[in-house]
């Protein structure tokens, strides 16, 4: 017998984690290609913007090459030769909370919980998802927010693809209805809220949300019909979250 010395990264019984690879990682590539500005991880150098969020202001700051990803900043910022601690743009109607995600989007391809995927389950999944109700499936991270004027909470993914919609980043609209249909255990009354929210947020022209929200009421028709819900819907209007289904 001899005995075989090794380090201790060859140990077996070592357990070794399914690599994970986020959605981020191919945004991030984007955006160093489209920033005429050192690549995203470096020190910036671009001018200051400060931007008041929300009727309760909150203060936020980012780079204007960052923020000019989006068109809506480019044209706000357009035209604006002052120093750049002058620089400041107002969003008075915002969510700070909304916002923050689009900021953090901008900066670094994607926002929390990141979409992860999965080498192992060769599948995309939620940074931090859990399955809070124990129904085996693939569970979700807190999905839902609340902002003034809303009646109550709403998905927050919807509403990021809202403020995505109005600042057209086309991208952030894909990765948030994309993430949207990983969360699990959503409750009629946020179902139809957050429909709602949309269909008033967005051109009816998008064909893509409206088919999100229809897959997902058709996925939960059974609850639907429970509660009471589609009938009193209809019974009140025709609402147009089922208008789709009418011949």
């Amino acid at each position: 017998m001899f005995k075989r010395s090794f380090h201790s990264k060859d140990r077996a019984g070592k357990s070794v984690k399914p690599s994970k690879r986020s959605f981020r990682d191919h945004q991030k590539l984007k955006l160093q290609q489209t920033l005429d500005s050192p690549p995203v991880g470096s020190t910036l150098t671009s001018p200051i913007v400060t931007l008041v969020v929300g009727h309760e202001p909150r203060i936020f700051a980012a780079h204007e090459n960052v923020l000019s990803l989006s068109p809506f900043f480019a044209a706000a910022l357009k035209g604006q030769f002052y120093e750049s601690s002058a620089k400041r743009v107002a969003l008075p109607d915002e969510d700070p909370q909304i916002f923050s995600c689009i900021l953090e989007y901008l900066y670094k391809g994607d926002y929390y919980p990141r979409l992860l995927f999965n080498k192992r389950h060769a599948s995309f999944e939620l940074e931090d998802a859990q399955d809070l109700q124990n129904l085996g499936g693939r569970g979700s991270v807190e999905p839902t927010v609340c902002i003034a004027g809303a009646g109550g909470a709403l998905l927050k993914d919807t509403v990021i693809y809202c403020a995505a919609e109005r600042y057209g980043l086309d991208e952030l609209k894909r990765l948030a209805l994309r993430k949207q249909g990983l969360q699990s255990g959503i409750t009629v009354d946020v179902i139809l809220r957050s429909a709602r929210y949309a269909y008033d947020n967005t051109p009816d022209s998008d064909s893509k949300l409206r088919a999100h929200y229809l897959a997902l009421i058709i996925r939960s028709r059974k609850t639907f019909k429970r509660s009471g819900t589609m009938q009193l819907e209809m019974e009140i209007g025709g609402s147009k979250l089922y208008a789709s289904r009418l011949p």
